[in-house]
């Protein structure tokens, strides 16, 4: 089977979860034999359709446009059995990039008045087209988002055309986190057995499909979260590729909001096979108490204090923030007494230490 994947997201690496997902995808698709030949948009140069319709009269099937678009990848399209379009949500529908690409298929088309069975109207295809598989994610954590892309794909899918599968990710940030690890994996294998799925049926199976739209986290949760994250970049005046590169940490803003965060930064296996029980103390602005439970090499977080904690540290809220965050040097903080520590001292540094939590 020979697929086009056409990838349409202007981000690369681990900015872009649209490429992610794809990868993924491609990599089961070429587990089970298929050629793919990838597109980064964002690589080439696509001018806009015109409407000037010389494709449809005065060269019929050939756009007067002489870009990459027509000497290189219209030929692909039409040579391929299945086409993966790949689009982050902009606005509820595909990027200008798509947009601009499914706009310059057009030669593919005739410009005669046809009737379907349903009596809608359509144009007849000059060539056959290949079949669709459509992957797009988004940043909201609601299935729904993608209602509009679907409703719209299905609506303008030219007849005889194959719509084989809709791939759509929501809250699609959370893959790359470490505290979603588990289900991100799960997310992600699922998705190249639908790569696999694809090439040996045209199709994925309702399980596949479940597992790559599984929840991942609570909404409102994933929206205080994205909040604190957004509120960072602003305070800090950095764009969300400045924070990934800067490896930043979005700063807390209440007990809550810092256990949740939290745990992402302990070193657990440092606790072996022990049961720790860390505590803080917060003093200042934010007063209160929470605790974090470490057990088998699992994190708990409780906002209760504990009776007999194995570590406990009494820190101002804002003092331990600016460590969290690193804008304050833990050792440091500590030399000076800026906070205080009792019980295990050594083991506090293990658990720390590892991903940089001081």
């Amino acid at each position: 089977m020979k697929i086009l994947a056409i990838n349409s997201s202007p981000r690369t690496g681990g900015g872009s979860k649209t490429e992610l997902m794809l990868n993924n995808l491609i990599e089961g698709m070429r587990d089970a034999g298929a050629e793919v030949d990838v597109v980064n948009l964002r690589e080439k140069k696509i001018k806009n359709c015109i409407g000037c319709f010389a494709c449809w009269t005065k060269t019929p099937g050939h756009c007067v446009h002489k870009d990459d678009m027509t000497r290189e990848l219209f030929p692909k399209w039409l040579e391929a059995d299945l086409v993966v379009y790949a689009t982050p949500l902009y606005y509820h529908l595909m990027n200008s990039a798509m947009s601009r690409f499914r706009e310059r298929t057009l030669p593919a088309i005739q410009p005669f008045f046809e009737k379907s069975d349903d009596g809608k109207t359509f144009h007849p295809l000059r060539h056959k087209i290949p079949a669709a598989v459509w992957l797009s994610v988004c940043g909201f954590p609601e299935e729904s988002e993608f209602d509009a892309l679907s409703s719209y794909l299905n609506r303008t899918r030219h007849k005889g055309e194959t719509l084989a599968a809709e791939i759509y990710r929501s809250a699609a940030e959370t893959i790359s986190h470490p505290f979603f690890k588990e289900k991100a994996t799960d997310v992600l294998d699922a998705t190249k057995q639908a790569g696999r799925e694809l090439v040996k049926s045209m199709a994925i199976s309702p399980g596949t499909i479940a597992r790559i739209r599984q929840p991942l986290v609570d909404p409102k949760l994933f929206a205080e979260m994205g909040n604190l994250f957004w509120k960072t970049c602003i305070n800090e005046k950095v764009t969300p590729k400045e924070f990934e590169k800067k490896h930043m940490i979005p700063r807390p803003d209440s007990i809550e909001s810092f256990m949740w965060l939290f745990p992402v930064g302990i070193n657990s296996a440092a606790a072996g096979n022990r049961k720790i029980i860390l505590q803080f103390d917060f003093s200042g602005q934010t007063e209160g108490s929470c605790c974090f439970i470490i057990d088998n090499g699992k994190i708990k977080a409780k906002k209760e204090p504990e009776a007999n904690p194995d570590i406990t540290i009494k820190t101002p809220f804002d003092v331990w923030m600016d460590i969290m965050t690193r804008k304050a040097d833990g050792q440091q903080m500590f030399m000076e007494q800026k906070y205080t520590v009792t019980g295990d001292i050594g083991l506090m540094i293990q658990l720390f230490t590892k991903k940089g939590n001081k």
